[in-house]
């Protein structure tokens, strides 16, 4: 498994190093490789821990940019199909250059030719990801369809401090300034009806589980 983190803030620059705390406590989930990936422009901050599997050479570090530039990725998971979805890229663009076996690079290169609906209904495996695109100024988080590989997200914080945040685990977010660390009461119900804190909910408020098979989309405008 691997680790991924991250955060969408108007400011940016008042959190320097956030994002390598984020990413240090998921250390656990991938000790192979730790980087991150900032754009101050936009707010962006993404995360990873990296588990090195079917590429063990640098080439496969994440967070990973796309041919074009226009995507910036975070991924955690596998994709059991990703052969067959790169022969299907290299008949459409015979010029595409590929720098490595991953399948981190094979999903993120879907998402530059069919597009993020389009792609992930071509995805067989088990994943949880986040995706930066600049040309939208989009971020978009996606979950596998069984629900394998865990990802939290919401806002915290009001105002000026008013972030966005995401991870693999909630450890990773409470990291982060902003995170608030109020218990929602419902999950305590919730907790104590079925033995555990069903999707889309977690212990704390505003912060949610993103369900099996589904995207979101978070737009600058």
């Amino acid at each position: 498994m691997c680790g991924i983190s991250g955060f969408y803030s108007k400011n940016l620059s008042k959190y320097n190093n956030v994002i390598l705390r984020m990413n240090s406590a998921l250390s656990h989930r991938g000790p192979d490789f730790s980087s991150q990936w900032e754009d101050n422009n936009f707010g962006i901050a993404l995360g990873h821990q990296r588990l090195s599997i079917l590429d063990l050479s640098n080439a496969g570090n994440q967070p990973m940019i796309s041919q074009s530039g226009r995507f910036v990725i975070t991924y955690n998971g596998e994709i059991y199909n990703h052969k067959d979805i790169r022969n299907e890229i290299n008949i459409l663009n015979s010029n595409i250059k590929w720098k490595s076996n991953s399948d981190t690079e094979t999903l993120l290169e879907s998402i530059e030719t069919f597009g993020i609906k389009k792609a992930l209904q071509k995805t067989v495996g088990m994943f949880a990801f986040a995706i930066w695109d600049k040309k939208n100024c989009s971020l978009t988080l996606a979950r596998d369809r069984m629900g394998e590989k865990p990802l939290y997200y919401g806002w915290q914080g009001q105002n000026a401090t008013k972030t966005f945040l995401f991870g693999s685990e909630l450890k990773s977010l409470k990291q982060h300034p902003a995170f608030d660390g109020e218990i929602n009461r419902n999950s305590i119900a919730l907790q104590l009806r079925h033995n555990c804190i069903p999707d889309p909910y977690s212990i704390y408020k505003n912060i949610y589980k993103l369900l099996p098979g589904h995207y979101l989309q978070l737009r600058e405008n």
